[in-house]
């Protein structure tokens, strides 16, 4: 049943729909002069948009807090436990375009959610950010369950060059608990794979990225498969840690470990980057990481380099990570999950103290390529 009940101080959002009104992060507010704030160590690369309607998500993700079933009405709910404070989409695209003039916007990202309308809204609101900033980079994050090849065509049509998929799920049967029909979902694993190489074929290769969340109840071994799976399919993965929402059904499920969460960012980085051979990871009987076979100096090298730490994002003009997400898995004040920034000599004594690996994973083993 969707959320329809709307208080009366909140009335006034009610009629503030999309395509002409548009939630936008809280650190993209602050970079556009939206909202007053400032950033640690800092900015906000890209402009991440979310559409608005008054009955919220008609899709029911355990874990967000845009979920059908979640309690309260949708205009009180926060995404990615970031708040989304809503705008006129012509003033935002206004803002994007003057702080364009000198392409000092890294991107744009449009969100979906799961409503019948959300198509022909992304489509409109491309084209309102277009016709302010002419030049910007913009990326669709879609929601799979809505298209097919030929909307896959005219979003690119309306000026995306990068599609966004919200997997979220390392395997289907965590996808199935958790956005399908155990979640009393409209989610299916098959389908958002179908749409995920369609968008491939006709987005090109790294054009098109899966964002997995860490902490749903998956395993490691469930992750490693899945890099390898995007690696071979030319799809980039972006990593996300699981932080529990409040009012949603997994509200009490404990955060990922920090260590855990970083001998995975690690491992991901050197399958993508250091063409780390399956064999050289090692699990135990319940699918976590136990040995990483790998040359000391390659696992050193990465981890000083800190980019293994590093936001998983789509890229500015110059081929840089844009998408850097501030605060979108940690809140101020605690350690950064993933940095928003290249981590500083500092930072990697900290992320060494917290993988701590020589504990965790016994001694690391010689090379076997």
């Amino acid at each position: 049943m969707a959320k329809v009940n709307v208080p009366s101080h909140l009335q006034a959002e009610q009629f503030q729909i999309s395509p002409e009104y548009v939630r936008i992060s809280m650190a993209a507010a602050i970079e556009l002069g939206l909202a007053r704030g400032r950033l640690s160590r800092c900015s906000c690369g890209c402009i991440n948009l979310l559409q608005n309607y008054p009955e919220g998500c008609f899709a029911n993700c355990t874990y967000c807090g845009l979920a059908r079933e979640r309690p309260g009405v949708p205009e009180e709910n926060s995404f990615i436990r970031v708040d989304w404070p809503l705008f006129p989409t012509e003033l935002v695209a206004e803002k994007i375009g003057e702080k364009d003039v000198d392409g000092s916007v890294g991107r744009v990202c449009i969100a979906q959610v799961q409503d019948h309308r959300a198509n022909d809204d992304l489509i409109d609101m491309m084209q309102t950010v277009r016709r302010h900033a002419t030049e910007v980079p913009i990326s669709a994050l879609v929601s799979a369950t809505l298209l097919d090849e030929s909307w896959l065509a005219r979003i690119k049509d309306a000026g995306a060059d990068i599609i966004g998929v919200g997997l979220d799920a390392a395997s289907e049967d965590i996808f199935y608990k958790t956005r399908g029909r155990g979640a009393k979902g409209p989610h299916t694993w098959d389908f958002h794979w179908e749409i995920v190489l369609a968008a491939r074929d006709m987005y090109g290769p790294m054009n098109v990225n899966c964002h997995v969340v860490v902490g749903l109840g998956e395993t490691d071994k469930d992750l490693v498969d899945l890099f390898y799976k995007l690696k071979k399919e030319q799809v980039a993965g972006y990593l996300f840690s699981f932080n529990p929402e409040p009012g949603t059904e997994m509200q009490d499920m404990p955060r990922t470990p920090l260590h855990r969460w970083r001998r995975i960012q690690l491992v991901k980085y050197l399958i993508e980057e250091k063409e780390l051979p399956a064999e050289a990871i090692e699990f135990d009987a319940s699918g976590e990481i136990t040995r990483l076979n790998a040359p000391e100096i390659v696992i050193e090298t990465a981890v000083d380099s800190g980019m293994p730490f590093m936001t998983n994002g789509c890229p500015d003009r110059q081929g840089e990570v844009a998408c850097n997400r501030p605060y979108g898995s940690y809140r101020p004040g605690e350690e950064y999950r993933d940095y928003p920034f290249k981590p500083n000599s500092s930072d990697v004594v900290n992320i060494r103290r917290q993988m701590n690996l020589e504990e965790v994973w016994n001694k690391l083993g010689e090379a076997v390529v």
